[in-house]
Parts: structure tokens; sequence; C-alpha cells
């Protein structure tokens, strides 16, 4: 099991679903966990579980749009090794029916916000001489098509993208950027669906042919938070049971 002893990270989004998840994993590997989200009823709660593991948790405020917000997160910053950048959003309607503020919102909080995020994460680890890993979580939308997520799929190959860029940019300052790209995953929220006929066939198209677990994103998760990958940058790990090597 790597161990994350000695290690801060901060995750966004982390009031819930994957973000919550993410902090879990790594209070678990031992690292003192920042939980920044929107919503400080749900963020404190899941600082409560940690803290009641026997980990560390504290919580900030931020909504990565918020670019002022972002950047007043810089000292907080200044002091943390592993960053995941987890906060997003899905808006589901066919292109032709998209809003123009529904893609705004998809598109702000996505890839702006992301973008926002790593910059200051690099701004501060390269100011506190720190070599650090930013972790952007994408998704498999980002690297195939996928119908009525348009901006969500666009956002994704977006971070996709930058993702590459800014390992680039950020590699003589010793800091790592790479990306998760989860495929279908097995949720509360989602369960249903998967056992009606549209959600069986889609399924039929995964070459494994099951839904992803939770817990199979520790493993890759926990790689790209330590040493272990420290001669990996500009990668992006897909986790999706073969989806995106599936035949035609």
């Amino acid at each position: 099991m790597i161990n994350l002893s000695g290690k801060a990270a901060l995750v966004t989004g982390a009031s819930s679903g994957l973000g919550a998840h993410f902090a879990q994993v790594l209070a678990r590997a031992g690292a003192h966990l920042v939980l920044a989200a929107r919503r400080e009823d749900t963020l404190k709660r899941v600082a409560e579980q940690i803290n009641a593991a026997g980990g560390i948790a504290t919580c900030v405020k931020l909504d990565v749009t918020d670019s002022a917000g972002v950047r007043a997160l810089e000292p907080v910053l200044s002091d943390v090794d592993i960053v995941v950048n987890n906060a997003g959003v899905v808006h589901s309607a066919a292109a032709l029916e998209q809003r123009e503020e529904d893609w705004d919102a998809v598109m702000d909080t996505n890839l702006k916000g992301m973008f926002l995020v790593a910059q200051a994460a690099g701004r501060a680890m390269r100011s506190a001489g720190r070599a650090g890993s930013i972790i952007n979580i994408a998704s498999i939308a980002g690297l195939r098509q996928a119908g009525n997520i348009l901006p969500y799929a666009v956002s994704k190959a977006g971070v996709i993208q930058m993702t590459k860029v800014l390992a680039l940019e950020f590699a003589r300052f010793g800091i790592r950027v790479n990306a998760l790209a989860p495929g279908y995953l097995e949720t509360d929220l989602n369960r249903d669906f998967w056992s009606t006929a549209q959600g069986k066939a889609m399924l039929r198209r995964i070459p494994q042919r099951r839904l992803g677990r939770l817990e199979e994103l520790d493993g890759p998760l926990r790689l790209l938070a330590s040493d272990e990958s420290s001669f990996m940058t500009g990668s992006v790990l897909v986790i999706d049971g073969g989806h995106l090597v599936s035949s035609l």
C-alpha cells in the first residue's frame, strides 16, 4: 500500500461523489486533507467522517469559477503536495437544445475552474519550492463521442489537453500534472438506469461487460499522488474496462 504520510492534499468538489471518495482514499493513505467545495454543510460531514476514522481533514469553501476566491487559496496551496482537481458538473440535452447558459455553466466549472485551481497550485508550489502532483479528473467522454453531453465532452477533452500543456510548462518546477479518465462507474445515482434495456445495451459495449466500481479508481489515484509516479507527467490514465478499445 502506498503511504502518503507527511503529505497534504487538496481535493476540490469534495462534498460528495468522486471528490468525497478521493478525499477518503488519500486520508486512509496517510495524507492530511483540505476539502474544498461550495456546499459547506455536506463538506463538513465528509471531514467529520475522515476525522472520525483517524484521519485529518479541514474544510475550505470554494467556488472554482470564482477567480478571486481561487487566488485567495494560494496560501493554503503553498503547504499542499497533492491537488485533486475534481470539481465538475454535467448538463444533458441534445446539441440542438443546449442553451448558452448551460454551456457556460459546464465550461466555467469543468474547464476554466480546473485551470484556475491548477494555475493557483502551480504558482503556490513554485513559490514554496515544493515538488507537487496535480491530478486533473477527466473522463473517457473527452476521448470519444457520446450524444446529449456536448459541453461536458468538450470540457473534458479540454482538460486532457490542458493536462499535457501544463505538464510541459510545470515540469521545470518539479510539479507533475497528470489526469485520470474514468469510464462508466456504478453509483447510487445511476444504479437503476443500468438495469434498464438502454443501460444493459450500453454495458454490452464495454469489453469487460460491467461497470467500474469507485474503489477501482483508488490505485491509479494513489499512484499519481505518490512519488511512485515521479517520472510520470502529462499522462492520462484511463480506467474504463476497455471501453475506449471496444470495436465498432
